[in-house]
Protein backbone atom coordinates (compact mmCIF):
# COMPACT_ATOMS: atom_id res chain seq x y z
CA UNK A 1 0.00 0.00 0.00
CA UNK A 2 1.48 2.95 -1.24
CA UNK A 3 0.12 6.93 -0.92
CA UNK A 4 1.20 10.23 -0.76
CA UNK A 5 -0.43 12.10 1.65
CA UNK A 6 -0.07 15.61 0.90
CA UNK A 7 -0.69 19.18 3.24
CA UNK A 8 -1.43 22.17 1.78
CA UNK A 9 -3.65 25.55 1.48
CA UNK A 10 -3.28 25.15 -2.82
CA UNK A 11 -2.37 27.38 -4.80
CA UNK A 12 0.76 26.07 -6.68
CA UNK A 13 2.70 28.82 -8.45
CA UNK A 14 5.88 26.97 -10.10
CA UNK A 15 6.94 24.08 -12.12
CA UNK A 16 4.81 21.24 -13.32
CA UNK A 17 1.30 21.13 -12.70
CA UNK A 18 0.58 19.50 -9.23
CA UNK A 19 -2.28 17.86 -11.38
CA UNK A 20 -0.29 16.11 -13.69
CA UNK A 21 2.30 15.51 -11.42
CA UNK A 22 -0.65 13.20 -9.15
CA UNK A 23 -2.14 11.48 -11.92
CA UNK A 24 1.48 10.13 -12.94
CA UNK A 25 2.18 8.77 -9.34
CA UNK A 26 -1.30 7.19 -10.09
CA UNK A 27 -0.74 5.55 -13.18
CA UNK A 28 2.59 4.53 -11.27
CA UNK A 29 0.40 2.91 -8.51
CA UNK A 30 0.72 5.69 -5.81
CA UNK A 31 -2.44 6.87 -5.33
CA UNK A 32 -1.90 10.63 -4.14
CA UNK A 33 -4.65 12.06 -0.67
CA UNK A 34 -4.82 16.15 0.10
CA UNK A 35 -5.85 17.61 2.43
CA UNK A 36 -6.41 21.43 2.46
CA UNK A 37 -5.97 23.41 5.35
CA UNK A 38 -7.90 26.72 4.12
CA UNK A 39 -8.57 29.56 6.11
CA UNK A 40 -12.70 30.18 5.98
CA UNK A 41 -12.06 33.60 4.01
CA UNK A 42 -10.65 31.29 1.36
CA UNK A 43 -13.14 28.64 1.02
CA UNK A 44 -14.04 28.22 -3.03
CA UNK A 45 -11.30 30.00 -3.77
CA UNK A 46 -8.69 28.74 -6.60
CA UNK A 47 -6.66 26.77 -3.66
CA UNK A 48 -9.57 24.37 -2.53
CA UNK A 49 -10.54 23.95 -6.72
CA UNK A 50 -7.20 22.69 -6.76
CA UNK A 51 -6.92 20.62 -4.06
CA UNK A 52 -9.96 18.46 -5.31
CA UNK A 53 -8.25 18.04 -8.63
CA UNK A 54 -4.91 17.27 -7.57
CA UNK A 55 -6.66 14.24 -5.71
CA UNK A 56 -8.97 13.38 -8.23
CA UNK A 57 -6.29 12.89 -10.31
CA UNK A 58 -4.11 10.95 -8.19
CA UNK A 59 -7.03 8.37 -7.66
CA UNK A 60 -7.04 9.68 -4.08
CA UNK A 61 -9.40 11.54 -1.47
CA UNK A 62 -9.29 14.94 -0.40
CA UNK A 63 -10.87 16.96 2.63
CA UNK A 64 -10.75 20.77 3.16
CA UNK A 65 -10.13 21.30 7.82
CA UNK A 66 -9.78 23.80 9.70
CA UNK A 67 -6.22 23.16 11.50
CA UNK A 68 -8.22 21.64 14.40
CA UNK A 69 -8.88 18.77 12.53
CA UNK A 70 -5.78 17.93 10.38
CA UNK A 71 -4.51 14.91 12.61
CA UNK A 72 -7.67 13.19 12.82
CA UNK A 73 -8.57 13.61 8.94
CA UNK A 74 -5.09 12.38 7.88
CA UNK A 75 -5.70 9.16 9.85
CA UNK A 76 -8.64 8.58 8.92
CA UNK A 77 -7.84 9.53 5.38
CA UNK A 78 -4.72 6.85 5.27
CA UNK A 79 -6.91 4.10 6.95
CA UNK A 80 -9.87 4.41 4.07
CA UNK A 81 -7.30 4.64 1.34
CA UNK A 82 -5.82 1.16 2.29
CA UNK A 83 -9.29 -0.46 2.72
CA UNK A 84 -10.52 1.06 -0.57
CA UNK A 85 -7.41 -1.28 -1.98
CA UNK A 86 -7.93 -3.90 -0.29
CA UNK A 87 -11.99 -4.04 -1.39
CA UNK A 88 -10.95 -3.56 -4.90
CA UNK A 89 -8.04 -6.03 -4.89
CA UNK A 90 -10.94 -8.30 -3.63
CA UNK A 91 -13.38 -7.49 -5.99
CA UNK A 92 -10.87 -7.86 -8.93
CA UNK A 93 -10.27 -11.84 -7.44
CA UNK A 94 -14.18 -12.40 -7.38
CA UNK A 95 -14.85 -11.35 -10.45
CA UNK A 96 -11.76 -13.60 -11.77
CA UNK A 97 -13.13 -16.70 -9.92
CA UNK A 98 -16.28 -16.33 -11.28
CA UNK A 99 -15.66 -15.11 -14.23
CA UNK A 100 -18.59 -12.36 -13.99
CA UNK A 101 -17.99 -8.51 -14.70
CA UNK A 102 -20.26 -7.52 -11.63
CA UNK A 103 -19.31 -9.67 -8.90
CA UNK A 104 -18.24 -8.05 -5.61
CA UNK A 105 -17.80 -7.92 -2.24
CA UNK A 106 -21.50 -6.65 -2.34
CA UNK A 107 -23.10 -9.08 -4.21
CA UNK A 108 -21.98 -12.12 -2.22
CA UNK A 109 -24.18 -14.40 -0.21
CA UNK A 110 -24.18 -12.98 3.40
CA UNK A 111 -22.69 -15.48 4.87
CA UNK A 112 -19.73 -15.49 2.20
CA UNK A 113 -19.76 -11.84 2.69
CA UNK A 114 -19.06 -11.58 6.77
CA UNK A 115 -16.14 -14.23 6.40
CA UNK A 116 -14.62 -12.01 3.54
CA UNK A 117 -15.12 -8.71 5.27
CA UNK A 118 -13.52 -10.10 8.09
CA UNK A 119 -10.67 -10.85 6.35
CA UNK A 120 -10.25 -7.65 4.85
CA UNK A 121 -10.33 -5.74 8.08
CA UNK A 122 -7.79 -8.40 9.21
CA UNK A 123 -5.45 -7.12 5.99
CA UNK A 124 -6.55 -3.54 6.62
CA UNK A 125 -4.19 -4.13 9.63
CA UNK A 126 -1.49 -6.58 8.42
CA UNK A 127 -0.86 -5.43 5.12
CA UNK A 128 2.59 -3.15 4.32
CA UNK A 129 2.17 0.53 4.61
CA UNK A 130 4.15 3.36 2.64
CA UNK A 131 2.70 6.66 3.70
CA UNK A 132 4.79 9.77 2.24
CA UNK A 133 3.38 12.53 3.84
CA UNK A 134 4.41 15.72 1.84
CA UNK A 135 3.91 19.24 3.52
CA UNK A 136 3.89 22.64 2.36
CA UNK A 137 6.27 25.00 3.96
CA UNK A 138 5.49 27.75 1.77
CA UNK A 139 4.98 31.45 3.54
CA UNK A 140 1.50 31.32 3.26
CA UNK A 141 0.97 27.90 5.96
CA UNK A 142 2.95 29.69 8.61
CA UNK A 143 0.40 30.31 11.00
CA UNK A 144 -1.33 26.55 10.53
CA UNK A 145 2.32 24.74 10.90
CA UNK A 146 2.04 23.71 14.67
CA UNK A 147 -1.23 21.73 13.62
CA UNK A 148 0.35 20.24 11.24
CA UNK A 149 3.38 19.29 13.36
CA UNK A 150 0.87 17.74 15.74
CA UNK A 151 -0.95 16.05 13.09
CA UNK A 152 1.95 14.17 11.41
CA UNK A 153 2.79 13.33 14.83
CA UNK A 154 -0.19 11.53 15.50
CA UNK A 155 -0.16 9.88 12.15
CA UNK A 156 3.02 8.50 13.11
CA UNK A 157 1.99 7.15 16.37
CA UNK A 158 -1.36 5.21 14.57
CA UNK A 159 0.88 3.67 12.24
CA UNK A 160 3.04 2.21 14.98
CA UNK A 161 -0.64 0.60 16.28
CA UNK A 162 -0.79 -1.31 13.54
CA UNK A 163 -0.21 -5.25 13.38
CA UNK A 164 2.02 -4.73 9.87
CA UNK A 165 4.41 -2.81 8.69
CA UNK A 166 4.42 0.54 8.53
CA UNK A 167 6.40 3.43 6.66
CA UNK A 168 6.63 7.23 6.77
CA UNK A 169 8.57 9.35 4.81
CA UNK A 170 8.97 13.36 5.39
CA UNK A 171 9.07 15.97 3.09
CA UNK A 172 8.49 19.41 2.80
CA UNK A 173 8.64 22.08 0.12
CA UNK A 174 10.12 24.94 -1.19
CA UNK A 175 13.09 23.12 -0.40
CA UNK A 176 16.74 24.80 0.08
CA UNK A 177 18.69 26.50 -2.84
CA UNK A 178 16.95 25.59 -5.74
CA UNK A 179 15.40 22.38 -4.51
CA UNK A 180 11.73 21.86 -5.07
CA UNK A 181 11.43 19.66 -2.20
CA UNK A 182 13.71 18.70 0.93
CA UNK A 183 13.45 15.02 2.34
CA UNK A 184 13.40 16.02 5.48
CA UNK A 185 13.45 11.88 6.73
CA UNK A 186 13.52 8.91 4.47
CA UNK A 187 11.71 5.65 4.83
CA UNK A 188 11.21 4.96 8.83
CA UNK A 189 9.34 3.27 11.56
CA UNK A 190 11.46 5.52 14.15
CA UNK A 191 8.88 8.17 15.89
CA UNK A 192 12.04 9.74 17.95
CA UNK A 193 13.17 10.55 14.57
CA UNK A 194 10.33 12.48 12.77
CA UNK A 195 9.60 14.49 16.20
CA UNK A 196 13.09 15.68 16.24
CA UNK A 197 12.83 16.70 12.04
CA UNK A 198 9.61 18.63 12.34
CA UNK A 199 10.17 20.76 15.04
CA UNK A 200 13.21 21.68 12.51
CA UNK A 201 11.10 22.94 9.40
CA UNK A 202 10.85 27.03 8.57
CA UNK A 203 7.91 28.01 6.87
CA UNK A 204 8.64 30.53 3.59
CA UNK A 205 8.95 30.94 -0.34
CA UNK A 206 7.07 29.82 -2.78
CA UNK A 207 4.71 26.85 -3.55
CA UNK A 208 6.08 24.05 -6.03
CA UNK A 209 3.29 21.74 -5.36
CA UNK A 210 3.96 19.27 -8.62
CA UNK A 211 7.67 19.00 -8.37
CA UNK A 212 7.46 18.11 -4.77
CA UNK A 213 4.99 14.99 -5.89
CA UNK A 214 6.98 14.11 -8.58
CA UNK A 215 10.40 14.01 -6.46
CA UNK A 216 7.70 12.34 -3.51
CA UNK A 217 7.03 9.80 -5.98
CA UNK A 218 10.60 8.66 -6.66
CA UNK A 219 10.80 7.66 -3.21
CA UNK A 220 9.17 4.36 -3.86
CA UNK A 221 11.05 3.10 -6.22
CA UNK A 222 8.59 -0.25 -7.90
CA UNK A 223 5.22 0.12 -9.65
CA UNK A 224 2.21 -1.15 -7.43
CA UNK A 225 -1.48 -1.39 -8.25
CA UNK A 226 -3.94 2.10 -8.49
CA UNK A 227 -6.49 2.10 -6.13
CA UNK A 228 -9.48 2.85 -8.01
CA UNK A 229 -11.38 5.83 -7.35
CA UNK A 230 -14.91 4.36 -7.11
CA UNK A 231 -13.55 1.88 -4.12
CA UNK A 232 -11.95 5.12 -2.47
CA UNK A 233 -15.45 6.77 -2.90
CA UNK A 234 -17.18 3.86 -1.47
CA UNK A 235 -14.58 3.43 1.45
CA UNK A 236 -15.25 7.74 2.07
CA UNK A 237 -18.53 7.72 1.89
CA UNK A 238 -20.16 7.00 5.77
CA UNK A 239 -17.31 9.56 6.82
CA UNK A 240 -17.54 13.19 7.54
CA UNK A 241 -15.20 15.64 9.01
Amino acid sequence: MKQIIVITDGNSNEGISPITAAAEAYARGVVVNVIGVVDREAAGMRGEREIEAVAKAGGGLHRIVSPTKLAYTMQMMTRHTVVATIQQVVNEELRSIFKNETASLETLPPEKRAEVVRSVDEWTETAPLQVALLIDASASMKHKFDAVREAAYDLMLSMQARAGKSELAVLHFPGNNANAVEIDVGWTCELAKLEKILYKLNVKGTTPTGPAILDALALFGGVGRPSPRRAADAAWGDYVV
